[in-house]
C-alpha cells in the first residue's frame, strides 16, 4: 500500500535545500537582539545584557529544536516467541505510543522502518509573546509615569519542520537497536522597533532558514522481563553532535542517556512509563514520560501522553530595573537571564492505524502545558512505519 500523498509532499518540500545564506540563524538572531536605539548611557552594561540575553535564547532554542526526544519509541509490532507452535507471535494489541518506550522488544529478526513529519511554530518566551509586537527589550521610563518613554520592542517569528527517519532491528529477543535521523527546517524572521513618545522607527529587520541534518541519536533497548502482562525494560540513548550548531539544528556536544522502562498490558489497555537521566549536551537532564493506550480494535490504537524534562542550569529570560546613568528620576529596564532549572511538560494526544499488512499510519498533537522557556502551539506530527521480519 502507497503512502498518503499529501505525507508525501510534506516529505519533499522538507528535503527542498535551502538557498545559499549570507548569515546563520545564530547571526540574524544576534543582531536582532544586539541592535538598540534606546540611549542608556551604559554601553557596557547594554552590551553585556544583550549577547547574555542572546545566549539564553540560542540555548532555549536548541532544548526545543535539538533535544526533543524523537518519536522513537517501540516498533508498532512487538513479536514473542512462542515455543509450543515453534514461530513468532504478536506480543501485544496495542501499536505503542509516540514517546514513550514500551518494555516490550521488537523480538529476533524484526524490524521496522519509519518516517514522520512535526511541525511547530514558537510563540511565547519564558510568558512573554513573541508576535504580538509587544516583547520589550529595553526600555526607559520616568518613575513617576505609568509607561516608558523610550522603548524598543521585537517581534520574532520561529517555525520549524523536522523530517526524522527512523529504525529499529531486533538483536534478540531481548535487545533491540534503534536509530533516528532528524532533517530540520528553521525559519526566523524577526523586527525590532524603537517608539519614542509614541513615534515608532524601525531598528532592525533580519530573517534566516536553514535546512539541514540534526542532531542524530542511537538507542538500545535490553528487555529484562518480558511477562505477558507486564515487563522492565532498560534503554541507553546517544545523541551525536551531527547538526550544524551554528544554525541551531544542533547543539554541538554529545549527549547520552539512560532511560528506565515499565509498561503493564492487560487486554485492550496499556500503561507505560519512562525515567531518564541526561548528561552532556546542553544540560543535565532529568525526564518523564508516561503513556495509556488503548486498543479500540485490532487496528486502531488511541493514545493519551504526558511528557515532562527538567534542566538543569538552562536559564530563564527576566527584566530588571536599573537607575539611569545620566538621567534623574529615571530607571532602565533590560532583559537579562536569570541562572535556574527550567521544567517543562505537555500533553500528547493521537492515534496509530494499521493502513494494511503492516503499514501503520500515525498522527498526533501536543499541547504544552508550563509556559517557561521557548513555547509553542500546538505541535502536530504525522508519520508512516512498517514493519517486516529478516
Amino acid at each position: 500500500m502507497r503512502p498518503p500523498g499529501g505525507f508525501v509532499v510534506m516529505i519533499v518540500l522538507t528535503l527542498i535545500p535551502a538557498p545559499a545564506a549570507a548569515q546563520s540563524v545564530s547571526d540574524v538572531l544576534s543582531f536582532l537582539l544586539t541592535n538598540r536605539g534606546v540611549q542608556t548611557d551604559d554601553f557596557q552594561r547594554d552590551a553585556a545584557a544583550a549577547a547574555a540575553t542572546r545566549d539564553t535564547v540560542t540555548t532555549l532554542l536548541g532544548v526545543e529544536l535539538a533535544t526533543l526526544p524523537p518519536s522513537l519509541s517501540s516498533a508498532g509490532f512487538t513479536y514473542r516467541f512462542n515455543s509450543m507452535l515453534g514461530t513468532a507471535e504478536r506480543a501485544s494489541m496495542s501499536f505503542g505510543s509516540f514517546f514513550t518506550e514500551r518494555s516490550l522488544t521488537s523480538g529476533r529478526g524484526q524490524a521496522t522502518l519509519g518516517v514522520n513529519v512535526r511541525m511547530a511554530s514558537y510563540d511565547r518566551l519564558d510568558g512573554r509573546d513573541l508576535r504580538d509586537g509587544a516583547f520589550v527589550t529595553t526600555a526607559n521610563q520616568f518613575r513617576d509615569e505609568a509607561e516608558p518613554f523610550d522603548v524598543e520592542t521585537l517581534t520574532l517569528e520561529i517555525d520549524s519542520r523536522v523530517l526524522t527517519f527512523t529504525g529499529t532491528y531486533g538483536l534478540s529477543d531481548r535487545f533491540d537497536i534503534s536509530a533516528a535521523v532528524p532533517l530540520v527546517q528553521l525559519s526566523m524572521n524577526g523586527t525590532r522597533v524603537n517608539t519614542y513618545r509614541g513615534r515608532e522607527v524601525v531598528q532592525a529587520v533580519a530573517e534566516a532558514t536553514s535546512r539541514g541534518l540534526g542532531d542524530v541519536v542511537v538507542r538500545g533497548k535490553y528487555g529484562l522481563l518480558n511477562g505477558p502482562s507486564s515487563g522492565l525494560a532498560l534503554a541507553g540513548e546517544v545523541r551525536l553532535p551531527t547538526g550544524r550548531e551554528d544554525d541551531l539544528l544542533g547543539v554541538g556536544t554529545t549527549a547520552f542517556s539512560a532511560l528506565l522502562i515499565a509498561s503493564s498490558e492487560h487486554g485492550a489497555m496499556g500503561y507505560h512509563g519512562n525515567l531518564s537521566l541526561s548528561g552532556g549536551g546542553l544540560s543535565n537532564e532529568l525526564a518523564y514520560r508516561g503513556a495509556v493506550c488503548v486498543s479500540a480494535s485490532d487496528r486502531v490504537t488511541l493514545v493519551g501522553e504526558l511528557v515532562g524534562r527538567r534542566y538543569g542550569d538552562v536559564g530563564r529570560i527576566t527584566d530588571v530595573r536599573v537607575p539611569h546613568t545620566t538621567i534623574g528620576n529615571v530607571d532602565t529596564i533590560r532583559l537579562i537571564p536569570e541562572d535556574s532549572s527550567l521544567s517543562t511538560a505537555a500533553v500528547v494526544v493521537g492515534a496509530k492505524w494499521n493502513l494494511n499488512g503492516t503499514w501503520i499510519l500515525s498522527g498526533h498533537t501536543q499541547l504544552p502545558i508550563t509556559d517557561r522557556g521557548l513555547r509553542s502551539g500546538v505541535v502536530t506530527l504525522i508519520g508512516l512505519d512498517y514493519a517486516f521480519g529478516l
